[in-house]
């Protein structure tokens, strides 16, 4: 991909300015082109790969994904090959939408990039195209969606169809339903569940809060917008923090395919006015996140986006993820929708939180504590209220970072007699430096578990009941990649493996961690001091800083300031 030169002028942190999001969009659109059909309404990108819904609808994600980009892009030239695409489309070639389809996903595209474009597009389209593409996406209206994020593609599509005057009722009554549903999923603070029960991820940015912020600031409906704009803006405060010094967004979560995607709400706070960021801050994040994936293979030699993370990566993918699916990424380009004047593209790049300061932010609807650290950038999530309705090492590990990835030697786990299971992941606190959380096994043994972290240093305290006496318990921590150094150090129960057993009632394994990516760091074992007292008291002491101390009581874990030693 051929991109202009850095101009570090504007842009100290990452040298990237407006110019160079036009030049990236540019290269991706060109670069789908030559994989449309002749009719343009289907983009077959290359690759063995197909997703479980097929090479049609693959096709069609190819299409609504792309034109999405090109909405955000504005280019007339580009939008008129979308257009006799549309035509097409709607004339047969395109699958019907239907319940739990991914052609309601691909509709939500098509609709919110004919609102965007409307002047260029829309109403440049025969009336008998328009007569054909709305009742294509009529049927999103009623089309039953899986219940999480799927709940805002009838909404995203009835705006657009209310806007246009097509079967007003019903799109409204879908943009009601959909809105209605969510709020079932708003845990406060600025974040939502992604449907029923604590599923947490960034879906919460360019899903979540995407889909409801645009559509009430293109509806003009300034109620709704001071609503959905206001949940955005608190939860901009903790996104911002969730992306390294290296512009790496967290590693966590599904679909991570989509990379620059997480770029998405950053812009969406500028554009409508709605964001605790300084403007030069929100671009360094954004173009932050962009070069990091660009830097690091993204886009292959024939300028295609591929199925991973850097490069091609099947660990991160879905059985939904098909060839075309990396296009979501097209979300990333949103600021491209604010004028080359405004100054979130004119002020001068600040820093972001983790280049700034050490830092240590609870976030408790999804009782996450964030770590970051300014010496190596690094921010570390340690999860303690986050997982899917099934057992997934992107939801279920104890801790995810900006510069690891979940190892299928389960790092970042606790193992009862061999089985790193964590299910039913009850909350039990998020506070200042430290958080806690219950799991069972499957044994269905109890883990009650709590880390306490300063700097780069963590504690990690597991007292385990319920399981048989001499059960064998073993902990593990971070594995380290890109240049990192990781350590694991036994503190209480535990023998130089990081093994240890449990006893007649219950019992606490206790273990010192790091992750970082300083050259000369401190002896680990030098940072802290940990005491136990018994099962269920639990003293950590930093090396000339504060104390805490932990007490497991019943079901709960109470944290308090304990003396210096």
């Amino acid at each position: 991909m051929r991109l202009p030169p850095e101009d570090r002028g504007p842009s100290p942190r990452t040298g990237y300015t407006r110019a160079h999001w036009e030049a990236a969009a540019d290269a991706l659109l060109a670069a789908v082109e030559a994989h449309a059909t002749p009719d343009r309404a289907l983009y077959h990108l290359p690759g063995d790969r197909q997703s479980w819904s097929g090479r049609l609808s693959d096709g069609l994600e190819g299409y609504a994904r792309t034109l999405l980009l090109a909405a955000f892009r504005g280019d007339e030239t580009v939008l008129q090959r979308y257009a006799e695409g549309l035509a097409a489309g709607v004339s047969g070639v395109w699958p019907r939408v239907e319940d739990r389809s991914q052609p309601l996903v691909e509709a939500a595209s098509v609709a919110l990039a004919l609102r965007l474009t409307r002047p260029l597009l829309w109403d440049r389209l025969d009336d008998g195209v328009r007569q054909r593409a709305a009742a294509w996406l009529s049927d999103a209206l009623t089309a039953e969606p899986w219940p999480s994020n799927w709940e805002l593609f009838p909404v995203t599509v009835g705006g657009f169809l209310a806007e246009v005057g097509h079967e007003p009722e019903a799109a409204h009554r879908a943009v009601d339903r959909g809105l209605a549903r969510i709020e079932e999923w708003y845990a406060g603070d600025g974040w939502y569940t992604d449907g029923d029960g604590r599923k947490y991820d960034y879906y919460n940015g360019w899903a979540l809060h995407l889909y409801p912020v645009l559509h009430a600031w293109l509806a003009g409906d300034e109620k709704l917008l001071d609503l959905y704009g206001g949940r955005l803006e608190r939860h901009l405060a903790d996104y911002a923090r969730l992306f390294g010094g290296d512009g790496a967004p967290l590693h966590q979560g599904r679909s991570l395919t989509y990379r620059f995607a997480s770029a998405a709400p950053l812009w969406l706070g500028a554009l409508v006015g709605r964001t605790p960021l300084p403007p030069g801050e929100t671009r360094r994040l954004a173009s932050g996140a962009l070069r990091y994936f660009l830097d690091r293979g993204a886009v292959d030699g024939r300028g295609l986006l591929t199925l991973g993370w850097h490069g091609p990566d099947p660990a991160v993918l879905q059985g939904y993820s098909g060839p075309a699916s990396p296009y979501w990424a097209s979300k990333g380009f949103l600021g491209l929708l604010l004028p080359a004047e405004h100054e979130v593209w004119t002020a001068a790049e600040e820093p972001g939180p983790a280049e700034r300061a050490d830092a240590v932010t609870p976030i408790a609807p999804a009782n996450w504590l964030v770590q970051s650290t300014r010496s190596d950038g690094v921010v570390r999530l340690h999860n303690h209220g986050s997982e899917d309705v099934r057992w997934d090492p992107y939801y279920t590990r104890l801790g995810y970072s900006t510069v690891t990835r979940p190892a299928a030697s389960y790092d970042n786990s606790v193992f009862l007699d061999g089985d790193p299971g964590r299910t039913d992941i009850v909350p039990l606190g998020v506070g200042p430096g430290w958080a806690a959380s219950r799991h069972t096994a499957a044994s269905g043994a109890r883990v009650t578990s709590a880390v306490l972290v300063r700097g780069a240093v963590e504690v990690r305290a597991f007292r385990v009941e319920g399981a048989a006496p001499g059960t064998p318990v073993r902990v593990t921590g971070w594995a380290a990649e890109d240049g990192m150094r990781a350590e694991l150090l036994p503190a209480v129960g535990l023998d130089e493996a990081l093994s240890g057993v449990t006893a007649e009632q219950a019992a606490l394994f206790v273990a010192v961690s790091r992750l970082t990516g300083t050259a000369d760091p401190e002896p680990l074992a030098e940072t802290v001091t940990v005491t136990a007292h018994g099962d269920r008291d639990l003293t950590v002491v930093w090396s000339g800083g504060p104390g805490l101390r932990v007490r497991w009581a019943g079901s709960a874990v109470e944290v308090e300031p304990a003396a210096p030693a």
